[in-house]
């Protein structure tokens, strides 16, 4: 096995391993995935450097969506990245900012790119289009949106 080859395999690891412990709700294990926790979200233009902010990341994004969940649709490499394709799913059960609880669900596909320096890895930047959730958790039975 080449070195490239075997450090593919250990990302691939870590970044699988991040993805089921949010999954599961075992945020403090998706926390330990990083040697230094960083979340970008370039759908909504925040930054959460260091683990108390992505602790405060992961009590918001939970607090508003309990069952948050990812669904990975394809994994690739590249020299300093695991790039991964999602769904992300959930239910609107708590207040995100301003919008106050609907009980609608939302499915988004999402890109991230988990950074890595080595085996490290330092950051999860995510893409995705924030008006797809936003008009689905607003949405009137009739199809008209709230928003």
């Amino acid at each position: 096995m080449t070195f490239s080859q075997a450090i593919r395999e250990i990302r691939e690891r870590i970044v699988l391993e991040h993805m089921e412990a949010e999954n599961a709700l075992e945020l403090d294990r998706a926390l330990g995935t990083f040697a230094h926790p960083r979340y970008e979200i370039i759908g909504t233009g925040e930054a959460y450097d260091g683990p108390e902010e992505v602790e405060r990341y992961y009590r918001e994004s939970r607090g508003a969506f309990p069952d948050q969940r990812n669904e990975w649709i394809s994994l690739r490499h590249a020299d300093d990245a695991v790039i991964v394709e999602f769904w992300l799913l959930g239910t609107h059960e708590g207040r995100l900012r301003r919008l106050e609880p609907t009980g609608r669900e939302f499915r988004c596909r999402m890109t991230a790119f988990f950074i890595f320096e080595g085996a490290e890895l330092v950051c999860e930047r995510v893409y995705f289009d924030s008006a797809t959730i936003l008009r689905q958790l607003t949405a009137r039975s009739d199809g008209v949106s709230r928003s």
